[in-house]
């Protein structure tokens, strides 16, 4: 029974004698018959008087004072009478001599309890004051009835703050649920179970901070006389550290229990007779034993004789050691040993042990971790292998292995350096570094080689990182070749580079093919500006075209209307010449922008260069014309007035390089030009003939040669010279599916070279007819966007004799020869137009009347687009500006 229990006895049965003690002391004291004698007496006088007065009242209506003095009197007398024979009776019927002994004892017993009380009381409010942990009671309901001050130091609330919570503010909802469920159980099970019994709970509570502690609560009921629960009295210690050191430590376990069980080594542990006391379940994986089936076997069975020999020795060794105070106790040995797995195979296994101690330092077992090598042992025996196979091979690849110290000496150099340079092993190893390579490229390798060391002392570079480098090295005969070095370094045991590795390797080719790729590349862009500037040169082309139209039109239906003798008529002449002037300078910018093609011919290009280089030779005198033309030359297609005039801007172009005179040579001949021996990336496999033209003049420099083609460039002061000379060779050579490269050196002349693809259509004479002016009587559909060209070649149709139709557009034309289709016998067409193009109107048309005759007419040239349409069944073409003769001749030849 606890203290507080004791004390509450205590006071229950002060309680009940405190009634007993007026009576024992009224029976103690030695006067008591006189007390006892007064206070009958004193009662006796004090009912007959109230009764007196009650008696008066009811009979009288008053008070009557003698009748109540009288009865007062009778009172005194018979009390006095019959209180001696009282006390008589009392002092001899209860005893009370002996009941006085007993009720002093009963005093003296109440002094020593109160003592004991006061004292008991002291020491539980000094203990429940000053214990860590929490005392409490509640009622039933678990509300709180007492708490000793030590909840502060728990959950920093005072005695008193925490009083006023209610059990929702003191704990979560989950915790108090569960206390009151089995408070509940508790109450409706007692009279069955143990009433001395105690629960423990641990219950989670509201630290003031806001946290959450667990406290652990030992309880038990409070109870009543009769053993009925009253209320609850528990004891409550903050376990919160405990659980989380418990957490820790079970967490902590699972760890370790996992690494155990899903380490790849086998960890065991053997007692001081070799007898295993654990074994990890790895070695299921390694051996292929259950950990039971393993421990049931001796070692004989699993490990070889050789390695369990080899085993044992160790142990003894160590044993021998362990009595050695300058050994280390923390030492360990690692072997290797064989042993065989539960399918009968072979593994090699590396064991790692050290000994248990005690606490006295007294080895009591073995720890030891299993290694399965098998497969290191192998990759250790094919090393070996490979070092042999790797070494024959450092000494028979074609790429020169070195090794050199931090000073550049070498250390090793293989055979290859006899093929890459020209010197044996014994005298490339005695050469220094500055005799191996150009100044140049030593200076590379030694501003690479300090920013490695730089790397390495930063300690911030991969180990395994290599540089590769392009260095020119020194040939045995004096020359060089260019290498590529693929430089690391090989290091110690302590990751310290301590040499370095160079596989050098001949890219000569290689640097040959980059510098021609370089000249391919600088070739392409210089084709894509030509190409970008041609376009725009032949738009420029095409609508200076339409503008000469129309001044020469105007002209000739001038001059159709003059007599020769006007004074204005040599006037227009001179208009016209001047148009054809500039249609002759549009000619060029329409060969430049690779779409001067008017009219392609199967030709021979030897019957082009005899009459060019003939007609050249006549006016310059200075020249000597030096022929070379293939008798057997193949054909080729082309627009001979543009073969023409490329070939005569070269000749002139090599005159102006010879200003006091020289040989120009012309030579043709037939290649061939294959996948593998393509001169250039532009051009298709297949036949050419080859044109090439050299001259003795001055030549060229390489700033020079590389701009010849760009248009407007030219070497001639301000105005001798439009700089669209060899820009519209270009253009006619490029126009014809050909391509043209020059040749040229200071001081030794210029050679170009042009390639044209050939063609098995057989070269058809024609011969020329006296042009003049052919009328009729027809009706044509004239097409064009252009107002000024449309009335200009009315009125010239009109000349000629013949009934037009105007439209402005692609819509327009359809629309007039849906209506007008039985009557119009020709289609003069525009091949560029706004909305509906030329090409779309053409095939519009002949979806319309397949028969229908049409004759196209265009700024461009004949290529590209008008090309493309003439190849569709158009009945021909009319290069704008053109000439009343040509207009007349053209739709004579197409209307019979």
């Amino acid at each position: 029974m606890t203290e507080e229990s004791t004390n509450r006895s205590l006071k229950q049965k002060m309680g009940e004698r405190e009634k007993q003690s007026i009576i024992a002391w009224l029976f103690s004291h030695r006067w008591w018959p006189l007390f006892l004698f007064f206070i009958i007496t004193f009662l006796s006088l004090l009912i007959t008087a109230v009764m007196n007065i009650i008696n008066s009242l009811i009979w009288w209506g008053r008070i009557d004072l003698d009748l109540i003095l009288i009865g007062c009197i009778d009172s005194f007398v018979v009390t006095s009478l019959i209180t001696p024979a009282v006390i008589y009776f009392i002092k001899n019927y209860f005893n009370l001599e002996e009941m006085n002994r007993k009720l002093q004892k009963e005093v003296d017993e109440r002094k020593m309890t109160e003592v004991a009380l006061r004292d008991s009381e002291e020491k539980y409010r000094l203990l429940t004051e000053n214990m860590h942990d929490i005392l409490w009671t509640s009622d039933l309901e678990m509300n709180i009835t007492y708490l000793s001050p030590s909840i502060e130091k728990v959950l920093n609330f005072t005695v008193e703050e925490r009083m006023k919570h209610t059990l929702e503010e003191q704990m979560p909802s989950e915790t108090l649920r569960r206390a009151m469920n089995i408070l509940a159980e508790e109450l409706q099970f007692d009279k069955e179970r143990d009433p001395d019994r105690h629960i423990s709970l641990d219950l989670n509570f509201f630290h003031k901070d806001g946290s959450v502690r667990c406290l652990e609560n030992t309880l038990s009921f409070i109870r009543d006389e009769n053993s009925k629960p009253v209320g609850i009295h528990g004891l409550a210690r903050d376990i919160t550290d405990q659980n989380l050191v418990e957490e820790e430590l079970r967490e902590s376990r699972k760890r370790l229990q996992k690494i155990v069980d899903n380490a790849r080594d086998v960890i065991w542990m053997l007692d001081m007779d070799t007898r295993f006391t654990f074994i990890s379940p790895a070695i299921e994986n390694m051996l292929g034993y259950t950990v039971e089936e393993y421990l049931a076997k001796p070692h004989s069975e699993i490990i070889v004789p050789a390695s369990l020999d080899l085993l044992l020795k160790v142990l003894e060794e160590e044993l021998v050691l362990e009595n050695d105070p300058q050994a280390d106790k923390f030492r360990s040995r690692t072997i290797e040993t064989e042993q065989i797995s539960k399918s009968g195979a072979r593994l090699w296994v590396e064991l790692k042990m050290n000994f248990i101690h005690d606490e006295n330092g007294k080895p009591v077992g073995i720890l030891g971790f299993s290694r399965d090598i098998t497969e290191r042992k192998q990759i250790n025996e094919a090393l070996k292998k490979s070092e042999d196979k790797y070494r024959l091979i450092a000494e028979n690849t074609a790429d020169l292995i070195e090794t050199v110290d931090l000073n550049f000496r070498p250390t090793y150099v293989s055979p290859a350096s006899m093929r890459l340079r020209g010197f044996t092993v014994e005298e490339a190893m005695e050469q220094t570094i500055e005799a191996n390579i150009t100044p140049e490229s030593l200076q590379l390798i030694m501003a690479v080689f300090e920013e490695e060391m730089q790397l390495e002392a930063d300690g911030t570079a991969d180990p395994n990182r290599t540089r590769i480098m392009e260095v020119e090295v020194y040939k045995k005969d004096g020359s060089t070749i260019w290498v590529e070095v693929s430089i690391s370094f090989l290091r110690d045991q302590d990751g310290k580079p301590v040499e370095i590795l160079a596989v050098v390797r001949d890219i000569s080719t290689r640097k040959q093919a980059e510098a021609e790729k370089k000249i391919l590349e600088e070739r392409l862009q210089q084709a894509d500006k030509l190409e970008s500037i041609g376009t725009l040169a032949g738009g420029i082309a095409h609508d200076f075209n339409n503008l000469l139209m129309g001044i020469h039109g105007l002209a000739s239906l001038t001059l159709l209307n003059l007599d020769p003798s006007d004074p204005n008529y040599e006037r227009l002449e001179g208009i016209e010449q001047q148009v054809q002037s500039g249609a002759d300078l549009t000619r060029q910018l329409l060969g430049f922008a690779r779409g001067g093609r008017y009219e392609v011919k199967p030709t021979n290009i030897n019957e082009i260069l005899e009459k060019t280089s003939s007609m050249f030779g006549r006016t310059k005198k200075e020249i000597t014309l030096q022929r070379k033309l293939a008798e057997d030359l193949w054909n080729v297609e082309v627009d001979r007035g543009q073969i023409e005039q490329a070939l005569l801007n070269l000749y002139i172009n090599a005159w102006q390089a010879m200003p006091g005179g020289g040989d120009l040579y012309l030579e043709t001949q037939n290649v061939c030009l294959s996948d593998k021996k393509m001169p250039f990336s532009s051009i298709k496999p297949g036949k050419y003939v080859k044109i090439t033209i050299t001259d003795t003049g001055t030549g060229m420099d390489e700033k020079t040669r590389e701009r010849i083609f760009d248009p407007f460039f030219t070497t001639k002061e301000m105005g001798r010279g439009t700089g669209l000379g060899l820009a519209t060779v270009y253009g006619i050579i490029t126009g014809h599916q050909g391509i043209i490269n020059v040749y040229s050196e200071p001081g030794h002349g210029t050679t170009f070279n042009i390639y044209l693809p050939t063609s098995d259509k057989e070269v058809i004479q024609e011969q020329t007819a006296a042009e003049e002016i052919a009328t009729g009587t027809e009706t044509v559909l004239l097409v064009d966007d252009e107002k000024t060209v449309v009335e200009v070649n009315k009125e010239l149709l009109a000349v000629l004799g013949y009934k037009v139709f105007a439209a402005g557009s692609g819509q327009e034309a359809i629309a007039v020869y849906l209506e007008k289709k039985e009557t119009i016998d020709l289609i003069i067409l525009d091949m560029i137009m706004p909305g509906i193009s030329g090409a779309e109107t053409f095939d519009r048309l002949r979806k319309i009347n397949p028969n229908v005759k049409v004759l196209l007419s265009s700024g461009y040239s004949l290529n590209g687009e008008a090309q493309s349409i003439m190849n569709r069944g158009c009945n021909g073409f009319l290069q704008k500006p053109f000439s009343l003769t040509k207009l007349s001749g053209e739709i004579r030849k197409i209307l019979g």
